[in-house]
């Protein structure tokens, strides 16, 4: 199994090597600390189809993120090209689809719920990492990447109004240069521990983001003056 896995780890790198440092495998192995975490308490869990989940989940995210036309989505991407990698190393087929599934399910955004408890393991890791302390860090390279502003004073009900097609919260944004990383996480992530699986996610999500609802107001003062 660890040679296996071993193979698929070092593809995975190299699938990914072009990443930008939001989603690189340095991403994938925070995940990975973060999933044998939450699997302790589990016996249940089948550590080889997670773990090649895990390397595989965003092994298609340097092709989502080229791609002028915006079709690829990388999480059914990535479940396309493991079937492939996991064929050519010999598993099994009904592990293929268990790997499959979790790759598909870990984005909010693909419709496809967890369903097993590697999905929902994966799914919570990988939510995770866009709390706290890196959370943060990851919302300003994403923020300086796409020319998003450093902070916004606005209402939340009159961005969502003016920037979010629709006018309704979970709309795609119109105008990235009118957004900012406190309005990210005021919209999205304060309600990730509503939407995790298991006891432990839903804790570890809920002290990252005490601390980053302190590092928002202090924010706020300091672009005041305040502080």
């Amino acid at each position: 199994m660890e040679e296996k896995l071993q193979k698929i780890k070092e593809i995975a790198q190299r699938e990914m090597k072009e990443a930008e440092s939001a989603h690189d495998f340095l991403h994938v192995m925070r995940v990975y600390n973060l999933c044998l975490h939450l699997a302790k308490t589990d016996p249940d869990v089948d550590l080889e189809i997670l773990k090649a989940a895990i390397f595989l989940h965003d092994i298609a995210r340097v092709k989502e993120d080229s791609d002028a036309s915006g079709k690829i989505d990388h999480a059914i991407f990535s479940a396309k090209m493991a079937q492939k990698i996991l064929r050519n190393l010999d598993y099994p087929e009904e592990k293929i689809k268990q790997i499959e599934h979790c790759i598909v399910a870990h984005r909010f955004r693909s419709g496809n719920e967890p369903q097993t408890k590697e999905a929902k393991i994966l799914f919570d890791a990988d939510k995770l990492d866009v709390l706290g302390t890196i959370g943060i860090a990851r919302s300003y390279t994403m923020a300086g990447r796409y020319g998003e502003k450093m902070y916004l004073d606005v209402s939340i009900a009159q961005y969502v109004k003016e920037n979010l097609v629709g006018g309704k919260e979970g709309g795609r944004i119109k105008v990235i240069s009118k957004h900012a990383p406190n309005l990210e996480y005021e919209l999205k992530f304060k309600r990730i521990p509503d939407r995790l699986y298991t006891k432990e996610a839903k804790r570890i999500a809920r002290d990252r983001l005490k601390f980053m609802d302190q590092f928002y107001k202090r924010f706020k003062k300091e672009m005041a003056g305040e502080k």
